[in-house]
């Protein structure tokens, strides 16, 4: 049995995939690797086919039209059939050490009959550029090294998040939770680390710094010009995340867990009035528009929780230039305090 299926969704990946792909093979035959070639115009194909000849038994490989990052993850799970689930992004890698840790955790869970529906673990913001590291970890938040419930999970601050790189979903509960991203669009980690959490009852914290996410790289979607540019993309990704769960739903949830779902659904929507907000058109003020018309048709609940009592409140107040003005700065503030910038 494969205890992790890595899926790595490649686009022009020839540069910087094998060192992604070289650090998951570090867990042999515990791991499925899952290589998803979408629509690459250089030699990443080729280069997934030769890994796939090279380690038959552990690589898999996916050709498929490009669709964009969220179109790749859709088809690596269906392909999946590891007890758990990761994504790895092709320009990010994992710790060969921590990633040993963990599968051995996995493996004495599995001996004691009590599987996690999530392991969580730190991951780490690499800026190579200036060689610098900023590592996100969760110590203050929930218990280390046992497994708990959101019942102990405390308060996240605003600058706190659970990312995708933290997390490994068990792939039946990931399936259940039928989360499908949103095909060319950027940002869908926001939703993949959103819509499946409720699914995900049991967690385990490692205190392990085992995903490297890489920094600096001028197409990145972080990088504050493209956040403009594909403010879109974020509001189709904060649509379906406020299209998820209603008001109501998340009320019901454990306490942690909603307090958590909330914390979630006010980040990113800031962050999504801020990609629209950072410059002026009148078909952006229109976009923005229509997204709260969308949230408060659906749910009024919701929709007066995030308009009138949420950390967009006071921005949505101001005039759209100071708007754009505060948020920006802000936005520059958070990046340089987690070394994004």
């Amino acid at each position: 049995m494969k205890l992790i299926s890595f899926v790595v969704p490649c686009y022009n990946s020839q540069a910087y995939m094998k060192k992604c792909i070289d650090s998951l093979l570090t867990a042999g035959e515990d791991a499925e690797i899952i290589i998803v070639n979408d629509g690459s115009t250089d030699v990443t194909l080729k280069i997934a086919k030769t890994y796939r000849v090279n380690f038959p038994s552990i690589i898999k490989v996916i050709d498929k039209p490009n669709g964009g990052h969220g179109s790749g993850i859709n088809a690596g799970l269906k392909e999946a059939e590891g007890l758990y689930f990761k994504v790895v992004d092709s320009d990010d890698w994992l710790d060969e050490k921590a990633l040993a840790r963990l599968i051995s955790t996995i493996k004495s869970h599995i001996s004691a009959g009590q599987l996690p529906d999530m392991y969580i673990a730190n991951f780490v913001y690499d800026k190579p550029s200036v060689n610098d590291t900023f590592v996100s970890h969760y110590r203050k938040k929930m218990p280390v090294g046992r497994i708990f419930t959101w019942e102990e999970v405390k308060k996240f601050r605003y600058s706190k998040m659970m990312l995708m790189h933290a997390l490994f979903y068990k792939r039946e509960k990931l399936v259940q939770s039928a989360t499908v991203l949103p095909e060319h669009t950027f940002y869908v980690d926001n939703l993949f680390a959103y819509k499946p959490l409720p699914f995900m009852q049991t967690l385990y914290y490692l205190d392990e710094d085992i995903y490297h996410y890489f920094i600096g790289r001028s197409d990145q979607s972080v990088n504050i010009k493209n956040i403009v540019k594909r403010y879109a993309q974020q509001q189709l990704v904060m649509r379906e995340m406020a299209d998820a769960y209603t008001w109501e739903q998340i009320k019901a949830m454990p306490k942690g867990l909603k307090r958590y779902m909330w914390h979630n659904l006010e980040v990113i929507m800031v962050n999504t009035v801020f990609f629209t907000c950072a410059d002026y058109s009148k078909e952006r003020a229109e976009d923005l528009k229509a997204l709260w018309k969308h949230i408060k048709e659906r749910d009024k609940a919701l929709y007066k929780k995030l308009r009138y009592f949420s950390y967009v409140s006071f921005p949505m107040m101001l005039p759209w230039k100071l708007r754009g003005y505060v948020m920006t700065k802000g936005y520059l503030y958070l990046c340089k305090k987690i070394k994004l910038g």
